[in-house]
């Protein structure tokens, strides 16, 4: 399974026989693609898509980017018009929360074509959690590790993937600065 899933473009880490969060996290992403339910469970439906070979796509647009997919909940790195690898994420939740800076703020995730502007290899406190190696992309907004990365919109607006597709984006540099983020 992990084996068909990476081969597919899905990433859950490296194929160790364990069927660990990793795993359920690369099984969350194709069934986002696949519309199935989200439960990260590799059911019949599931398993119907893998032999199928759903494969993550997008549309046309610039050749390298990272499009993160608020419909689908996916975040795609593209290189060379290609989805090297689709990867589970959560955006914006849609909900009013207290902003230390605003007041009432609604947690959303801003459509756009945005750059990679700051970045920081480390754990970093703000004011609504900690972000784990950010990658900044419009002002405040990031993509950034997290401890929870469920399968529906739940952030305050950052795009949270999990701890190691975080650790994958910064050992292979797949977001540098300067770099295009597309949020559709």
């Amino acid at each position: 399974m992990q084996r068909s899933l990476a081969r597919l473009g899905y990433w859950g880490g490296t194929a160790d026989g364990t069927y660990g969060g990793l795993t359920e996290q690369a099984v969350l992403a194709l069934q986002k693609q696949a519309g199935l339910d989200r439960d990260g469970v590799a059911g019949p439906r599931t398993l119907r898509a893998v032999a199928k070979g759903t494969r993550p796509t997008v549309g046309a647009g610039r050749t390298d980017r990272v499009e993160i997919d608020l419909e689908r909940q996916l975040l795609y790195v593209v290189r060379d018009g290609s989805v090297q690898w689709a990867i589970s994420t959560s955006t914006g939740s849609g909900e009013t929360y207290e902003s230390s800076y605003d007041g009432l703020a609604v947690a959303v995730t801003p459509p756009g074509t945005f750059a990679v502007g700051r970045v920081y290899d480390g754990s970093e406190v703000a004011t609504l959690g900690t972000l784990y190696r950010p990658r900044y992309f419009n002002g405040g907004i990031a993509v950034h590790g997290a401890a929870s990365v469920p399968g529906w919109p739940a952030s305050h607006g950052c795009a949270r993937v999990s701890d190691p597709a975080m650790d994958l984006i910064w050992s292979q540099d797949l977001m540098p600065v300067g770099s295009t983020v597309v949020v559709r």
